[in-house]
């Protein structure tokens, strides 16, 4: 998971979320229902909004005084790849601890503070501004009136939200556009309605024009500040019988608690920071007030986007619309079979599979560019991908799903590199070559030639964002440095040089792959040979991969069970990392010693008792030394496809599906952060059956899909259909195989086996059958021969 993660938000008691747990179970259909259920009703977006709460599954984690890290979803109401959502916030980021990233909801804490129109699903609490419907008194922001909620009335869909504040007697509903979002609250009778809006403790300015309109321009001088735009426009459907502005007063005076409030009434102009406006009404019982709010470039952009997307007030249309275009999606995957539950889970984690990345502009729109200069879209632009996130599945997906979609993410990070200089990374990995090398294997067609010249600027120029290239390019291998004290987290200023030098070596046979491809021999050369790095930090007498000094010694002492943070390793463990090397699957056996040595290993990792000294934040979700919750070992148990024993495979992509997802009370548990699709991706092609153990590649190796039937519908038309005969919870297991008709058995299948459409024929059954796909000619392929 990316970046440095904390926050704080306050937790349900386990008695209130096992209520909560029983409302959501007796929410659920019967089978027959759900079976006649479209995809687009069986998502539900609360699913990774919550987290685990069995200890066994959840680790040592979280330290003391924070709360354990949910999927950090959001359950807003937007579009696939949203510009805009419509969110509920409750969770005040600006008065808490940092944790994890800004996510503005957490699934059990107990009160509203308010809801957003902008920002994306992606980290939306940086949001703003944040509107919250009052009945009575109220305070002024960042000190926000908060407002109970009741769980068994909030409800969510895709392109939908809705819940209902007891402590006003308000429903909150909220649907959106591709670039507005709006809000209706149903009030009681009162003559003191309120609806409170104001800006982020970043400041700005907000401004009241006549009786149905605020407008304002947000402060900050980063783009992700202002990632819809510095300008919003809120239009209401009723006047405002008073008004009048806020902010937080300027100065440091704190006096006994955050300093003093500025109110204003009747003004109309304010300034500041935490600046807003309050606007009074007068309703009868059931009386409804509708927002609208846009944001772009300028208040006429953001004006121009309300009257192209939301001229009227016709809300139930809007929803209809976005319900429409999510249906249109998700409908291009159908499966038969399994549990109400894992139908659910199923589309929920599609659904959350496209929050990333994000579109910045339609064909034909103004956006602001890296270099900070407004301009007109030639194609659909969207912004950067999370590649050491989603580059290990989720863009597998995209690319199977949506592949004009992928083209203009293609064109939009190439775009990118031309502005800044060189092409977007992520974390301390350098995949953006997944992308383009993975989409190219699948048929998508684009101007790669272009992009590789970026692509090679960043694995050979020092300057550029590969951190440490020189000494790795010189020595083959990152050194690490020791701190002081105790290294195991929460320590992180480290250079992770083991993991980055996996990370390195994975990059360098894609780029390899798509040197040679492009006819770049010099190139592809150099490259393949920086591909078996990884080499360089596995300590044979151990058997793991560790962390070297400057002088190349082997870090002591070195405990491969705790949970680096950022020193040898990246927020995983020794266990973690040993397996990130998925270029060459049958180097890393050899390595160990052969297949069952490999195994052996293999075996403990998923047995071995997780109860490390240090705690890592991210490392939840865990079977053994196993951590679903994080990246660098997502694709481990897809591992024994390589070393023979397919079988357990089979057992494991079972278990995790079953244990960690949705196995808290409420059923919308995650284990560990999505990352914006990444996590959800997991559960999704796994839960069909196969999963991309290297992006980079075509091959997709088999696990245990959970459905009887199931039918993807690939972007060019044609259709993948899997079949999984005798199939339950017991019988688990793959007997025999064909494709299209003819016996298969290899545990894993390429892009060009399928392309064309295909039907997958697995039999089932509740013991292993050891003989299928364990022939080492059945491996999938690797750099190395076995």
């Amino acid at each position: 998971m990316t970046r440095t993660r904390w926050k704080i938000s306050m937790r349900l008691r386990p008695a209130r979320i096992a209520l909560l747990g029983a409302a959501a179970w007796l929410a659920w259909p019967p089978v027959a229902q759900a079976q006649a259920q479209a995809p687009v009703d069986r998502a539900n977006p609360l699913v990774g909004t919550a987290p685990l709460d069995r200890p066994e599954w959840i680790g040592n984690a979280p330290p003391a005084g924070e709360p354990l890290y949910s999927g950090m979803t959001s359950p807003g109401a937007r579009l696939p790849h949203s510009s805009v959502e419509a969110a509920p916030v409750n969770v005040n980021v600006e008065l808490s601890y940092p944790w994890g990233v800004p996510t503005p909801y957490y699934y059990t804490n107990p009160t509203m503070i308010g809801f957003t129109g902008g920002g994306g699903p992606t980290y939306g609490a940086r949001a703003q501004p944040i509107l919250m419907p009052v009945v009575g008194d109220w305070t002024v922001p960042p000190v926000y009136t908060e407002a109970y909620y009741d769980k068994a009335q909030e409800t969510a869909s895709p392109g939908y939200y809705s819940l209902f504040l007891n402590s006003f007697q308000t429903r909150a509903e909220l649907t959106a556009t591709q670039w507005t979002s709006l809000m209706r609250f149903t009030f009681p009778e009162t003559k003191r309605a309120h609806l409170i809006l104001n800006l982020s403790g970043r400041g700005g300015t907000v401004e009241i024009v006549g009786d149905y309109v605020v407008r304002g321009m947000a402060a900050g001088p980063r783009e992700e500040d202002v990632r819809d735009g510095r300008y919003f426009v809120a239009e209401f459907s009723k006047p405002f019988a008073t008004h009048g502005t806020f902010r937080k007063a300027p100065g440091t005076n704190r006096g006994y608690g955050i300093g003093d409030k500025d109110v204003q009434p009747g003004a109309e102009r304010i300034e500041g920071k935490f600046a807003g406006a309050y606007l009074d009404f007068a309703t009868r019982k059931g009386e409804t007030v509708l927002v609208k709010i846009a944001h772009g470039t300028s208040y006429a952009e953001a004006e121009q986007r309300l009257r192209a997307e939301s001229p009227g007030w016709d809300f139930d249309g809007v929803r209809a619309k976005a319900r429409a275009a999510w249906a249109g999606l998700l409908d291009r995957v159908q499966v038969r079979g399994g549990t109400p539950k894992q139908q659910m889970l199923f589309y929920s984690t599609l659904f959350q599979s496209f929050a990333s990345p994000r579109l910045v502009a339609r064909k034909g729109e103004r956006f602001t560019d890296a270099k900070g200069q407004v301009q007109t879209a030639p194609y659909d632009r969207y912004g950067p991908v999370p590649f050491w996130d989603t580059g290990r599945n989720q863009i597998v997906l995209l690319e199977l799903m949506e592949p004009e979609v992928v083209r203009d993410i293609m064109r939009s990070e190439l775009d990118m590199a031309r502005e800044r200089g060189f092409m977007n990374t992520s974390f301390h990995g350098d995949n953006a070559v997944f992308l383009y090398l993975g989409a190219m294997k699948r048929g998508i067609a684009f101007d790669y030639a272009a992009a590789y010249e970026y692509l090679r600027r960043n694995a050979t120029d020092p300057k550029g964002p590969r951190d440490y290239l020189a000494e790795y390019d010189r020595q083959g291998w990152i050194a690490d440095e020791i701190p002081p004290g105790n290294p195991s987290p929460p320590y992180a200023g480290g250079k992770a040089g083991a993991a980055t030098t996996l990370e390195y070596a994975w990059d360098d046979a894609a780029m390899a792959d798509l040197a040679a491809r492009l006819g770049h021999k010099d190139d592809a050369a150099r490259f393949a040979r920086r591909a078996l790095n990884y080499r360089n930090v596995f300590d044979p007498t151990i058997g793991f991969v560790r962390g070297r000094t400057a002088d190349g010694k082997w870090i002591t002492p070195f405990d491969p069970a705790e949970p680096y943070y950022n020193f040898m390793m990246k927020e995983a463990s020794g266990w973690s990392t040993l397996w990130l090397a998925p270029q060459d699957v049958q180097g890393m056996i050899a390595e160990l010693g052969g297949r069952d040595a490999f195994n052996a290993k293999l075996d403990a990792f998923f047995a071995t008792p997780y109860a490390p000294k240090g705690i890592c934040r991210d490392c939840t979700g865990v079977i053994g030394q196993f951590v679903q919750g994080n990246q660098p070992d997502q694709h481990a148990p897809y591992l024994y496809a390589w070393s023979g024993q397919p079988w357990k495979t089979q057992g494991l992509v079972r278990q995790v599906l079953d244990q960690l997802y949705g196995s808290d009370a409420s059923g919308y548990g995650y284990p560990g952060m999505d990352d914006q699709g990444a996590t959800s991706s997991w559960y999704v092609m796994s839960a069909l059956g196969f999963y991309p153990v290297d992006p980079s590649s075509d091959v997709y190796v088999l696990g245990s899909p959970i459905f009887d039937r199931s039918t993807l519908k690939m972007g060019n038309g044609k259709v993948l259909e899997i079949v999984a005969r005798n199939n339950s919870a017991a019988n688990r297991y793959i007997q025999s195989a064909t494709l299209n008709g003819r016996p298969w058995t290899r545990p894993w299948f390429r892009h060009a086996d399928v392309a064309n459409g295909a039907t997958l024929v697995l039999t089932m059954g509740p013991k292993p059958n050891t003989a299928w796909g364990s022939s080492p000619a059945d491996a999938p392929p690797s750099l190395s021969r076995p």
